[in-house]
């Protein structure tokens, strides 16, 4: 075999191995796919260069017939005649790459298994393995393309929840190894004949790299057996000591979700299509039949995204905080209610969930807020997961006639009124259309609206990937009609703004299951999403738009106080949640919780104690860095009791002497190992008190007999004199040694030492092994290397 061919072959092994590692992202054939290509390109690649073919032109061929291999398997329709990619293969090839980013983006993983999605896969496995193959066989630099291997494998590792399987680190390093060996053995094989290697194979057969392929194997397994068992060894640390915690902030079950700060509509839909509906927190408290909790509102619409919106510097939580935005009221006339809010370590994010309009909260310490939205979120990149606190709220319930009196004359910000300049005409007429029975008031526009969005036309389904920008959008209000909770508010977040209507989008969840003594329940799939309108004396209030298969009740204050709350008018595909029933428009008394002491808004103290923030997690570190430490210790300490325990006789004698031997080193004193008993025992006598000399000596003589003396005591037991001597070592010994012997015993390097010298030596008896078996197999003629070897 030539050497770029066995170059090739290598790469596109360590290809094939190195794909392994996106099985926990993607779903489906991508891998037999994707390396049945790889494959391909490196035939066309060895058979153009067994022609000679200028090493420059084979890349571009190579990467020709990539391209017309993706678009036969997947763009098929598209290519001209059937088989030439064309202007409408890329077209078409760019299509599906932004459903695939648009799909990734949406979904946890692992991703369904989508045309697009595979395509993506493939493409990116392909594309790695092409690269691979022009570093390390045309570019002959084989060590750089284990950058596009780390690349591979640290995508996944860094976004798939809860990290990858450690095994799954296995794979790609091996194949770098094969590769990296392939290439060694290439260049070696230009050499000629071998000098030097295993001892028994014939000097005269060519340079096989045996030598180099003896220190590599070594290098390489011992590598990837540390950093494969490493993780295992080491005690599991919280997620949140390495990075701000986001991506995984606390112990927990591996589960759950995390929210960020940068795009909480889009971790939103990821935790409702394929996340786990674990427990995201519990709660007493508040209005009765439960309360929604919100973690921010999104109020800036660029006609792409809905994301929160630049706000000046947050406040920092001291004492309550600011009246509700817009409500023109006395704030101290308002009734509130008191909660307590448990959040699970499976809920990581930096928003805290909280009930609208919020009073006080009793966390302060690195916890800000914004007076616009009063959302309460992290000031130094930590996360809510674990957290226990205190709050009290307004609870502002509008009337109808309030709502419908109010003459809004303009935004409270820039942004909650903005409606982008590619909003397409459809839209803006299907608002006026839907709403022309108001008569020109906002209120009563905002209700048609939500009434047009729950009257049936429109599923729940949490299958639509397409988003809710604004081509997203149109699809959905005017041909689709298929969504879930982000499209329903976002859809109607746009059409209250088309007609001068101030909204935004908030995001939290439902009130949740209620239970026991007044505990409710909130999973991961209570997340929502609603539109909130903005009424000039009120503030801000919710809407919502979603079909009653997800949320069966409307808010009372947007039902006139004759009728009765929206009723479903569609088959649920599930069971609704009902947010507490109608909504009384009239003004309730507070709702107090005996267990909360102070009803009087101001933030009551206690966030739990410091071992449950984090303080246990902590000590189980600690613990386990310490008895990591203590293995050293451990294993020479049951070394030397098990040698002492031995009954008498050649091989307890042994131990013995070992014994000492290991005591001398570890207390930094220079033991010969090529020393006769004799001569270990005259160096015995000068370390040790002239009291204990006979003991020495008695020790050595004993070894020496054993070992030589064909007559000596069988039965010899020399556990005293072997006890003596160790004594008076260690009393020699300066305390600093000493300690440092208790502590890290260098005897237990030399044995780790020696352990990897029997591990090198079963490698080599594996290379032996396979020289045996090759020299049995072929032919000696056939294993003379040829020029085009040496090539």
């Amino acid at each position: 075999m030539t050497g770029h061919a066995r170059i090739s072959i290598a790469a596109w092994g360590a290809t094939a191995l190195g794909s392994l590692v996106l099985t926990p992202v993607f779903s489906g054939p991508f891998l037999f796919i994707s390396a049945f290509l790889c494959a391909l390109i490196t035939g066309v690649g060895v058979g153009l260069q067994n022609l000679r073919i200028p090493r420059v032109v084979v890349p571009i061929v190579q990467l020709l017939v990539l391209i017309e291999l993706l678009s036969l398997f997947f763009l098929h329709g598209t290519m001209k005649f059937g088989l030439i990619p064309w202007k409408a293969t890329a077209i078409e090839f760019n299509s599906q790459m932004v459903d695939a980013m648009d799909s990734i983006n949406r979904f946890s993983a692992p991703l369904p298994q989508d045309p697009h999605l595979t395509l993506f896969a493939v493409s990116v496995i392909s594309a790695t393995g092409f690269l691979i193959h022009v570093i390390a066989v045309q570019l002959r630099q084989a060590a750089w393309s284990g950058l596009l291997l780390l690349i591979m494998y640290t995508v996944p590792a860094a976004t798939v929840h809860g990290g990858l399987p450690w095994l799954l680190f296995i794979p790609p390093a091996i194949g770098y190894i094969v590769l990296l060996s392939a290439e060694g053995r290439s260049r070696l094989s230009r050499w000629g004949r071998r000098i030097s290697g295993v001892s028994h194979l014939d000097a005269a057969e060519p340079v096989e790299a045996s030598a180099l392929g003896q220190a590599g194997r070594r290098i390489g397994l011992t590598v990837v057996a540390i950093a494969a068992l490493l993780p295992a060894l080491l005690p599991t640390l919280p997620e949140g000591v390495i990075g701000n915690g986001l991506a995984g902030g606390t112990g927990g079950t591996g589960l759950g979700a995390s929210i960020s700060s940068t795009n909480p509509m889009l971790d939103m839909g990821r935790n409702l299509k394929r996340g786990d509906n674990v427990v995201a927190l519990t709660y007493k408290g508040g209005p009765a039949g439960g309360t929604y909790l919100r973690l921010t509102a999104l109020d800036r619409f660029d006609g792409n995204t809905w994301q929160i919106g630049p706000r000046p510097e947050e406040t920092k939580i001291d004492g309550n905080l600011a009246a509700p935005p817009g409500y023109t009221g006395d704030p101290a006339k308002l009734p509130q209610t008191s909660m307590e809010i448990n959040v699970t370590r499976d809920l990581r994010s930096q928003l805290v969930p909280v009930p609208y309009p919020l009073h006080s909260i009793s966390l302060k310490r690195d916890w800000k807020y914004d007076p616009g939205a009063l959302d309460v979120m992290s000031s130094n990149g930590g996360i809510v997961a674990g957290k226990k606190y205190k709050l009290t709220a307004y609870d502002l319930k509008p009337t109808p006639e309030q709502l419908h009196d109010s003459i809004t004359t303009g935004a409270p910000d820039q942004y909650t009124l903005n409606v982008p300049e590619k909003t397409p005409d459809v839209i803006r007429r299907l608002a006026n259309d839907i709403t022309a029975g108001a008569q020109g008031n906002k209120f009563e526009a905002a209700v048609e609206i939500q009434d047009w969005f729950r009257n049936g036309q429109f599923t729940y389904s949490t299958q639509n990937v397409k988003g809710s920008g604004m081509a997203a959008l149109e699809d959905f209000l005017t041909t689709n009609k298929e969504g879930y909770c982000e499209q329903f508010a976002t859809g109607m977040a746009l059409m209250a703004r088309i007609l001068g209507i101030p909204a935004r989008v908030g995001i939290g969840f439902l009130p949740g299951t209620s239970g026991k003594d007044g505990e409710y329940t909130v999973r991961m799939h209570d997340m929502h999403a609603w539109p909130e309108l903005y009424f000039q004396g009120v503030g801000w209030v919710r809407f919502e738009p979603t079909p009653s298969a997800r949320v069966a009740t409307t808010p009372g204050w947007t039902v006139p106080a004759n009728e009765t709350p929206t009723a479903p008018t569609t088959a649920p595909t599930n069971q609704a949640t009902t947010p507490g029933g109608k909504e009384s428009p009239s003004v309730d008394k507070p709702q107090h919780d005996p267990s909360l002491t102070d009803q009087g808004g101001a933030a009551v103290v206690g966030t739990g104690n410091w071992f449950s923030n984090g303080g246990g997690q902590a000590i189980a570190a600690g613990a386990g860095i310490i008895l990591l430490l203590c293995i050293p210790w451990l294993i020479r300490a049951l070394t030397r009791r098990r040698r002492f325990l031995r009954p008498p006789g050649r091989v307890g004698a042994e131990g013995l002497w070992a014994e000492i031997r290991d005591t001398a080193r570890d207390l930094g004193l220079d033991w010969s190992d090529i020393s006769t008993p004799r001569q270990a025992g005259q160096w015995l006598v000068s370390k040790v008190p002239d009291e204990v000399h006979p003991a020495a000596r008695r020790l050595a003589r004993g070894i020496e007999a054993l070992r030589y003396a064909g007559d000596a005591n069988p039965e010899l037991d020399l556990r005293a004199d072997a006890s003596e001597v160790q004594k008076a070592l260690w009393s020699q010994a300066p305390g600093r040694r000493r300690w440092r012997a208790r502590l890290l015993p260098p005897s237990w390097r030399w044995y780790l030492s020696r352990g990897t010298t029997e591990a090198s030596d079963l490698l080599d008896e594996f290379d032996l092994l396979l020289a045996k078996l090759r020299s049995l197999v072929l032919p000696k003629g056939a294993r003379v290397t040829t020029g085009s070897d040496r090539g």
